[in-house]
């Protein structure tokens, strides 16, 4: 596998392998990911101590039928995910590369799970392409994207569909994982009087979508000087996002969370997601707000503004979630290496959804993605 520095450095250019490409068929290209999958559970099970298959479930039939199998026993639930990812509606081509594509298409679906509490456990990917992308090796460092990532959360690929598109790329990534009866975490039991807490940091994502606006775009991974670092960066917090799936764990299985849900669309719209399936209102301090330091560093001298990237953004993939008084003390203070905030409270649905600084507070509306948005 190439390291990241190794890859190409000009986004939108791809190798021409015709005498190994061209010619080669769908189900060649199946074998040769199934091939690929199967690899790491052979090394793994030549490993007396891996825990790649634990109890209580086990694959009982992947990639060659047509339809995956998997032995479920009592005492265990199954969480299910799918996400999209449409060529010029969620990536550009330009501005992206292949393997950081295929590593975004599984840490969308990974984030999703770690929202529920869940352990990921086997995925599903489908793409449809073009064929001069087809006879390129794009797809093959898609695929090495999402292994790469899948390797590092154990999470077997187990099945998926090829298929031609007219033009545009679109790529269908299915996660499923699993936890114990009755742990999953919706977004529904939040109550007054929870805490609001977030991972990490917020807005990154965002400003750099906003800098590949303005014509960023990632050059040989290493940059030297700082500000082009920075850049990078924020560039690479959009394209290559990490999903908390330690943080989801540890909430889910302590059972610390009350309610949760994945900063995907941002943080004043998934904020009112959560309120409306939990029926019920809250307040976020601005100035709690965990904004990334870079974004608070460079969005001033490009106009844009720290707070609203922080709010509106989207795709941090965060966890926004809410916790009971009692188990505010039960929470540590990193998992994985990433830090917790707490950004507000809970409160009653008459209350609304709102944010406060100092004496002053404004009602906080929905401003984040939707697709089908008219700007």
């Amino acid at each position: 596998m190439m390291d990241e520095v190794e890859q190409q450095a000009r986004p939108g250019s791809y190798k021409s392998s015709s005498e190994r490409l061209s010619s080669r068929s769908e189900f060649d290209f199946i074998t040769y990911i199934r091939r690929r999958s199967n690899k790491r559970e052979m090394a793994l099970k030549a490993d007396p101590s891996s825990s790649v298959f634990p109890d209580p479930s086990s694959l009982s039939c992947g990639i060659g039928d047509d339809a995956a199998v998997i032995k479920q026993l009592t005492g265990r639930d199954t969480v299910i995910t799918t996400d999209l990812l449409v060529e010029e509606s969620d990536f550009r081509r330009d501005s992206t590369r292949p393997h950081l594509l295929g590593h975004k298409a599984l840490a969308v679906s990974l984030s999703d799970i770690a929202a529920m509490g869940a352990q990921p456990r086997w995925a599903l990917l489908s793409i449809g392409i073009p064929l001069d992308i087809w006879d390129s090796d794009f797809v093959d460092q898609l695929y090495e994207g999402f292994f790469a990532l899948a390797e590092r959360y154990d999470v077997r690929l187990i099945g998926g569909d090829v298929s031609r598109t007219p033009e545009k790329i679109v790529i269908d990534s299915i996660v499923l994982g699993e936890c114990r009866s009755g742990h999953a975490v919706a977004r529904s039991g939040a109550k007054p009087g929870d805490h609001l807490f977030v991972t990490g940091s917020l807005g990154a994502s965002a400003a750099g979508l906003r800098l590949m606006e303005r014509g960023a775009r990632l050059q040989k991974l290493g940059a030297s000087d700082d500000d082009s670092r920075s850049i990078e960066q924020l560039l690479l917090r959009q394209l290559r996002p990490e999903p908390r799936v330690g943080w989801g764990l540890v909430l889910g299985q302590e059972r610390l969370a009350s309610s949760m849900i994945d900063l995907s669309d941002g943080l004043s719209s998934d904020l009112h997601h959560l309120c409306q399936e939990s029926r019920v209102g809250a307040v976020i301090e601005s100035a709690q707000i965990p904004v990334d330091p870079l974004v608070a560093e460079l969005a001033g001298r490009r106009a844009l503004d720290p707070l609203i990237l922080a709010l509106n953004g989207g795709e941090d993939f965060e966890l926004l979630f809410t916790v009971s008084p009692e188990n505010i003390c039960k929470l540590p203070a990193k998992v994985d290496g990433v830090s917790i905030t707490q950004i507000g409270q809970i409160k009653k649905a008459s209350e609304g959804v709102c944010v406060a600084e100092g004496s002053r507070v404004w009602s906080l509306k929905s401003g984040g993605w939707d697709h089908f948005k008219i700007n």
